[in-house]
């Protein structure tokens, strides 16, 4: 029997899962995700189609998230001054961002004016017009966003360990994209980058907040269910060559006062299974408490760096393991140093058995807190469904996470942080 009164029975009992979250996909290939909270008068959309960067041309880098910056510039039915009046006019909210797979969008309303925010977002979907004088507009934006990244060494350190590590693969593609793509997309491009891939089929949409489930579900099939289409299929991606020797790179920049580094390694798919054990290596390497060990040591006891720490990337290609920081340029060297030794340590000595169950907790409990919003639970509902991990998946999180041991750790720290790495170094 379930002990209602134990931490762990509570959390479940607070976890999305079938329990509570209503499943269903429109005979146009729409996945509706919903769950009701009745705690404020709000909702909150989320979701996605599959239109990424790894759908561009090479030539035109760029033209995805272009065409979704577009997508609120106006419509068949509203100007882009119109939509942004009606949108403030009841305090909502409406968004799109394109990655490397997907295109997302997010909603956010009181809930009484849901029919409204969705009319607008079907309609920005659905029916936009990629007016001339906004894409030049946007061009604009987008040509300052590029000087910006010029002129800062943590955004140039990214970008040239992106080129260093998949050189001209798909995957190495910048979402911004040059200045050479960026002057070549017109409106003809936008618009056929559009009218090929967005498409219904695929999309996934998660409605969270004070609103029967399915009355959700029902709002959603009346803005989109009347959409049709498939996309073109995503041609299969080449295998990355990774590194057999250590890659670095560094780009010159004599007027900072800060040199910011990224050093980096072939990681695996989300869905693979030594994802757990790594998230949690990375947590002990460069997240729990002050950044982890990079942070205690790099940061905190050498005195050479401004931040330290560490990320795993993983998503259905496999992702990247990354260690950053930002030093004063005289330590570059010495903090690349401080940062390898901090990984073979990962890798040699087995973590002690408290810092291990400190990385675990803070894993643990840092999920109930993300989903204390409605935009929390909307976005872990995307991503549930994006990955393909099931509905329940977090219903055993915690035991998963607990069950991990010393030794899958340290297995896991030597499978992937062992090989040659790739460094990029940005500053004076």
């Amino acid at each position: 029997m379930m002990d209602l009164h134990s931490p762990a029975s509570a959390l479940e009992l607070a976890l999305p899962s079938s329990k509570d979250i209503l499943r269903q996909t429109l005979p146009n290939g729409i996945t509706v995700l919903a769950r009701e909270n009745w705690s404020a008068p709000s909702i909150v959309v989320e979701g996605y189609l599959q239109a990424g960067n790894l759908d561009e041309p090479a030539e035109l880098t760029g033209v995805a998230s272009y065409t979704a910056g577009m997508l609120s510039r106006g419509t068949r039915r509203r100007s882009f001054t119109e939509i942004n009046e009606i949108v403030e006019a009841v305090g909502a909210s409406i968004g799109f961002g394109a990655d490397r797979y997907i295109t997302g969008f997010s909603a956010k309303s009181l809930t009484e004016d849901l029919d409204l925010v969705l009319d607008v977002l079907s309609d920005e979907l659905r029916q936009p017009v990629f007016p001339e004088d906004h894409v030049e507009k946007l061009r604009g934006l987008r040509m300052t966003a590029i000087a910006e990244r010029e002129n800062d060494p943590r955004q140039m350190a990214g970008l040239t360990f992106q080129g260093l590590m998949y050189g001209a693969h798909p995957l190495g593609r910048n979402l911004l994209g040059s200045r050479q793509s960026n002057t070549a997309i017109g409106r003809d491009a936008l618009v056929a980058f559009y009218q090929t891939y967005y498409r219904p089929a695929g999309m996934a949409v998660a409605v969270v907040g004070a609103l029967p489930a399915e009355e959700a579900v029902a709002k959603v099939a009346a803005a989109f269910g009347d959409w049709t289409g498939e996309r073109p299929p995503r041609a299969e991606l080449p295998p990355v060559s990774w590194p057999e020797a250590v890659r670095e790179g560094r780009v010159p920049m004599p007027d900072k006062s800060q040199s910011d580094i990224v050093l980096g390694w072939p990681a695996m798919r989300r869905l693979d299974p030594d994802f757990d054990a790594a998230r949690l290596a990375n947590t002990v390497l460069g997240v729990f408490g002050m950044m982890g060990r990079l942070g205690a040591n790099v940061r905190e006891r050498q005195g050479m760096a401004y931040y330290a720490f560490s990320r795993l990337q993983a998503d259905r290609e496999p992702g990247i393991w990354l260690a950053t920081a930002g030093v004063n340029p005289a330590n570059v060297d010495r903090a690349i140093e401080a940062v390898l030794v901090e990984v073979q340590r990962l890798c040699d000595e087995p973590v002690p058995a408290a810092e291990l169950e400190d990385s675990k907790r803070y894993l643990t409990g840092s999920l109930p807190l993300h989903l204390e919003t409605n935009d929390g639970v909307a976005g872990t509902l995307v991503d549930l469904e994006w990955q393909e991990l099931g509905l329940d998946y977090l219903l055993d999180y915690v035991a998963r996470i607990d069950a991990l041991t010393v030794e899958e750790v340290q297995a896991v720290a030597q499978k992937y942080l062992r090989h040659p790495h790739v460094v990029a170094v940005a500053g004076p």
